[in-house]
């Protein structure tokens, strides 16, 4: 119970890490003190250690993993300090972005006092002392997040896909924050079309949480007809599909009753997208993903399927809500007349295939592990065979654990491995650095943003896909279940439901066990 009126609480909990060791270090003594170190409150009297700083010093703080929140400075007296956050060690050396959060700030410290400073996502931070020297007892991290169980798990034979599950699952919860962000260093916004591979992450991990119809309503809210969300049209398509994962999983009726009105008014505007022989003509901000926005042909291509999704996932809803759905139906009906070529774009060839508009896979098989994209990875992934995806994750995600990842990113291009460096270490001369030498378009450089909610995309794939589970009404009421080993020894999941978790177990030779719980039925298929 809240002491003040009109008060909104916050529904995130406060950890403290410490530093797990120091990466570099200029004119400091005494910094072996902080490695392990938990204290949080500094002392006036009895023996204590102190880290020192001369004048013109620094020191590079490692705290083992990314995680969202600031830094705690317990101080001995007044001084003067540069504070770089750093998703990587390169990005805390240099100039780091400072787009929708501050990562590169000198701030005032207090004597015999503490500082706490920072609302970002980070591992790494730099400490220089400005215009005199620093004295510190202590520096620790405060990470910020949503304290919810973690109903879905996944365990297999093949511990590097165990692990991609589990860094997905952790990308997520940084991002999950007032609202589900994008991005939990740059990027701290509400985006429509991104967070519908998050919605679908989110909900093997930790199930139809309140937090996501609360994102959806914040949007809807925001986004008065006849606007278009975030500016980008086709993301208004992606609330429509959105809405219906979330309502096929969750049931939530009352919610879905409230959607009505808007739903109804959306589909109606989204009819004047559609020519009379069945072409989408999508108007402003047309856009798919940032590799498609430079190939008009691909981006016409990936409309079409977008749109084609969106109308059939909101016809769909109209009959659940007992909405007049025939013009809708007769436009959708018309759209699949009319199948332009995706070429080699691997964005436009999985929606056309995940809305059913057509079979795109052999664009997705050719030279599969280039031209993919942490966003539209989700799609590409679920739009092809078993065993290419599960390759695809294993070289493509893999590859960013393989090089310090501790959570997925924004982007990413096996080439970029070349000739680099992990992110967890300084860069080494004679090599590329891979954080602040790539991206492309918005995301360019230490721009790039190393926890992206919508690369979290194979953490849904493997429990769906290997777990053959298909939802075939709402609320997971009725589930197809059908484990797909695609060569594992062995596969055990749990996998949220609103009536609790499905626990499956599927190992090679042997008839799976399935237990549900009472309210789900299981239709092995």
């Amino acid at each position: 119970m809240s002491i003040y009126a009109n008060a909104r609480r916050d529904e995130r909990i406060r950890e403290y890490l410490p530093v797990k060791r120091i990466l570099w270090q200029s004119g400091c003594s005494g910094a072996e003190i902080m490695p392990g170190n938990l204290d949080l409150q500094p002392r006036v009297a009895g023996p204590m250690s102190k880290i020192r700083i001369a004048k013109g010093g620094g020191i590079l703080l490692d705290f083992g993993i990314e995680l969202h929140g600031g830094v705690r400075l317990l101080c001995c007296r007044k001084g003067r300090a540069r504070l770089r956050f750093g998703e990587s060690a390169s990005e805390a050396m240099g100039t780091p972005d400072q787009d929708h959060a501050i990562h590169n700030t000198v701030l005032d410290l207090p004597a015999m006092g503490m500082l706490e400073y920072g609302n970002t996502a980070f591992r790494f931070v730099r400490i220089d002392a400005v215009g005199g020297a620093l004295e510190l007892q202590n520096v620790i991290a405060v990470a910020l997040y949503r304290d919810l169980e973690w109903i879905g798990s996944f365990e297999s034979s093949d511990e590097r896909l165990n692990r991609i599950w589990q860094t997905g699952a952790y990308t997520l919860l940084l991002n999950m924050q007032d609202y589900i962000y994008d991005g939990a260093k740059r990027d701290r916004l509400v985006w429509m079309g991104d967070l519908n591979p998050e919605v679908r992450s989110i909900l093997v991990v930790f199930g139809s949480i309140p937090l996501i119809p609360t994102t959806l309503d914040f949007l809807r809210g925001h986004t008065p007809l006849p606007a278009v969300m975030n500016n980008m049209t086709s993301y208004n398509f992606w609330w429509i599909i959105t809405v219906y994962d979330y309502y096929l999983h969750s049931g939530d009726r009352a919610w879905l009753e409230q959607q009505k009105e808007y739903l109804a008014g959306l589909l109606r505007q989204c009819l004047s997208y559609v020519t009379p022989d069945g072409k989408e003509a999508v108007p402003g901000d047309r856009f798919l993903d940032w590799p498609s926005r430079r190939n008009p042909a691909a981006l016409h291509a990936g409309l079409q399927g977008l749109l084609y999704w969106a109308f059939g996932c909101g016809t769909w809803l109209c009959r659940e809500l007992g909405i007049d759905s025939a013009d809708f139906e007769a436009v959708h009906r018309r759209m699949a007349e009319y199948i332009p070529d995706c070429g080699s774009s691997k964005a436009a060839a999985a929606v056309q295939t995940l809305s059913g508009l057509a079979d795109r896979r052999d664009v997705l098989l050719r030279d599969p592990f280039h031209g993919v994209s942490t966003f539209y990875g989700c799609y590409m992934l679920f739009a092809q065979p078993t065993a290419p995806a599960l390759e695809l994750i294993r070289r493509y995600w893999g590859g960013m654990l393989d090089y310090g990842a501790t959570t997925f990113w924004e982007d990413f291009d096996l080439d970029w491995l070349r000739n680099t460096s992990p992110i967890s270490e300084l860069p080494v001369s004679g090599r590329d650095d891979l954080h602040a030498d790539f991206g492309n378009y918005c995301y360019v450089g230490l721009r790039h943003s190393l926890c992206h909610g919508w690369a979290a995309g194979p953490t849904a794939f493997l429990s769906e896909r290997l777990g053959g589970i298909r939802r075939l009404e709402p609320g997971c009421r009725r589930l197809a279940i059908r484990p797909d080993l695609a060569g594992l020894d062995y596969l055990k999941l749990s996998f949220p439901t609103p009536a609790g978790a499905v626990k499956i177990e599927a190992e090679r030779g042997r008839k799976p066990v399935i237990d549900a719980p009472a309210g789900v039925t299981v239709v092995e298929e």
